[in-house]
């Protein structure tokens, strides 16, 4: 692993005792405790960590932030707020090391573009970014809205539409534009949420389009524990492997360290 790795996309879950999960919820995991997940961080080298807010706690924040504080200096954390928050409270997620709100528009009834804007709006004195996890065959529509809030914007697992699809969708060609012009980010994660083949084989021409169109906006996650994803799952050391063979070696160690360093602010 390259100096200052970063695993850009993980989560934890529970103890479910401690944290409930919101009674609206798409999934109900088991535990993914702290604990787990550093041994797995130490057993691949990763140093530096992003834990994001995931759907089924809601707008509460506690278990995210709390794995935060516990993980330090070396962590960032993204979170999902609404128009309701306060400018106090975005300043003290912001001292505990969140850097960007998360929005799920996979599913229907999720913020529409004027919510995104107001958030924007709360957000943007700080510095944050706005993640998204979407299914880009449904973003040329809501692209004009999202390049407006001026901050930004992350994509999460490759866009998240299904590989066989992607090289012909105007959707995935809208975010390759915004990559290109400085606009976007990717995560490179969760290929297994859209591929067909045993080791993603088939996402390969999606991450040399990505790599293509902006090799410094481009950063890894491994997705742990891979919440709401009934599949067998290749694992992140067969993704890492496919990273290095897409990739080469100098472009991986930048998309594992140089790109998350600038992005989520550990040069500061």
């Amino acid at each position: 692993m390259p100096q200052g790795a970063c695993d850009c996309h993980f989560h934890i879950f529970g103890p479910a005792a401690h944290y409930p999960y919101a009674p609206e919820r798409a999934y109900t995991p088991p535990d993914a405790l702290l604990d787990a997940y550093r041994a797995f961080q130490a057993e691949r080298g990763l140093q530096r960590s992003v834990i994001v807010q995931p759907s089924v706690y809601g707008l509460d924040n506690a278990c995210t932030l709390d794995a935060l504080d516990a993980l330090g200096t070396d962590a960032r954390g993204i979170v999902v707020v609404d128009d309701s928050i306060s400018d106090g409270q975005i300043a003290a997620m912001h001292e505990r090391g969140a850097r960007g709100v998360r929005f799920n528009l996979l599913f229907p009834g999720g913020p529409d573009a004027a919510l995104i804007g107001r958030v924007a709006d709360r957000v943007r004195p700080f510095g944050w970014h706005l993640q998204f996890l979407i299914d880009c065959r449904n973003l040329p529509e809501l692209a004009p809205a999202l390049r407006a809030t001026g901050l930004p914007l992350v994509f999460d697992h490759f866009g998240h539409l299904p590989a066989s699809e992607a090289m012909d969708a105007r959707g995935f060609a809208s975010m390759l534009d915004m990559i290109r012009d400085g606009s976007a980010w990717c995560k490179i994660s969760g290929a297994y949420r859209i591929s067909q083949e045993a080791e993603a084989a088939d996402c390969e021409p999606l991450a040399l389009a990505l790599a293509e169109a902006g090799p410094d906006r481009l950063v890894w996650g491994s997705d742990w524990p891979h919440p709401g994803f009934a599949n067998p799952s290749p694992g992140p050391d067969v993704l890492l492997e496919r990273l290095f063979e897409w990739m080469g070696d100098d472009l991986a160690a930048a998309i594992l360290s140089r790109n998350p360093a600038r992005l989520y602010g550990f040069e500061e």
